[in-house]
């Protein structure tokens, strides 16, 4: 029987609709083995998670997410991993020993603060296209609330999402404002989720604001600078923390697993190029998803991370409540060393936390490249 695990599972503090004690009581629900928070810019769920893995028995692991600058990289003018902007890379620090965790977040609120500064921006950007059909946005109103800490972009297109259920009261008078007022083009996939909204209420916004994202980013967007520290600047940080330091590979997509990307190409054409660059700036791992990649894109990608000496780190992002929170791979027997890796870093963490990161360290120098 496979062992199912994740260390990628966004809580409120980011975008999501579980409590970070929610999302581990989902997680031990649904047969997952392991769970990790994984928010972006903040790690204020933490606490709550790891006191949730307690009273659930959920061996749990704690990390954060961010985008950093790489245009001071050979890695400059490309699209990375992100899809809406050139020379900015997502990237993960795992196993955030737990006398730490207050630090890391004190790094990153002003981050946040910087990130809210463009959020308004792109608010406004996205009432100059909606405000002719009597829809428009408050950042303050109906943005801010839906955080519990990092507001995103998935923030101000689930605020536009509601605004829209509240406008037009039927599914079918949605798509018809989707696609007919908005111009937007929806899959018959999509078009099917939206228009089964009253079957299934609780995916209803979250489905519109997937088909939102994966059409409209790119009409309100702004590039995101102070936001970002440089990728020197988070690699400091995470060794000073005691953390594992992991570039998140996303890879060219074709047809969406989430259905909120469209088809791009990333770093699949320049993959020699961005493990050396990953070498030089002291990364020690590559995190990836097994669903969203082919089996070819994943054996390339594993191969490397053997040959150049990177951990493997494994989760499915989980902030929607139509995503399970079970993946199928891990029963593929080329995967299982991903759920070994997972309970390493969790060992890893729960050592660290006793005080001695040093001697943590060197008892699983498996997961360091340091």
């Amino acid at each position: 029987m496979a062992t199912y695990v994740n260390n990628h599972i966004h809580t409120i503090y980011s975008f999501s609709p579980y409590t970070p004690e929610t999302a581990v009581e989902a997680a031990a629900k649904n047969g997952l083995k392991t769970a990790g928070i994984m928010d972006h810019d903040s790690v204020g769920g933490a606490r709550e998670f790891i006191e949730a893995g307690k009273k659930y028995g959920m061996p749990i692991t704690c990390g954060v997410e961010c985008r950093v600058d790489m245009s001071k990289t050979r890695l400059n003018g490309l699209r990375i991993n992100n899809p809406d902007q050139k020379s900015v890379a997502y990237v993960a620090m795992h196993g955030i020993p737990h006398q730490n965790i207050e630090k890391v977040d004190a790094f990153f609120a002003p981050y946040r603060e910087k990130r809210n500064i463009r959020n308004r921006k792109m608010c406004d950007n996205i009432n100059k296209l909606t405000e002719a059909y009597g829809i428009t946005l408050d950042f303050d109103k109906d943005v801010l609330p839906l955080s519990t800490a990092t507001v995103t972009e998935r923030h101000i297109l689930f605020a536009l999402a509601k605004k829209i259920t509240a406008r037009f009261d039927t599914p079918e008078k949605v798509v018809e404002f989707i696609t007919g007022d908005m111009g937007i083009s929806l899959s018959e996939k999509v078009k099917g989720q939206i228009l089964g909204g009253r079957e299934t209420p609780n995916f209803y916004e979250y489905d519109i604001l997937g088909a939102l994202k994966g059409n409209m980013v790119e009409k309100f967007y702004i590039d995101a600078t102070d936001e970002c520290p440089d990728v020197c600047e988070f690699i400091k940080m995470v060794r000073e923390n005691g953390g594992v330091a992991a570039y998140a590979y996303l890879g060219d997509v074709g047809d969406s697993v989430t259905g909120d990307k469209k088809a791009q190409k990333f770093e699949d054409d320049y993959l020699d190029l961005l493990f050396e660059v990953l070498d030089e700036k002291g990364f020690d791992a590559v995190t990836f998803m097994p669903t969203r990649n082919t089996p070819a894109q994943l054996e390339r990608l594993m191969n490397m991370c053997r040959e150049k000496g990177f951990a493997q780190i494994s989760g499915e992002d989980i902030n929607s409540p139509r995503q399970g929170f079970i993946c199928k791979a891990y029963e593929d027997p080329r995967y299982e060393h991903l759920v070994k890796a997972a309970f390493t870093l969790i060992d890893y963490e729960n050592e660290a936390s006793k005080g001695d990161i040093e001697a943590a360290m060197a008892k699983y120098p498996e997961l360091f490249r340091r």
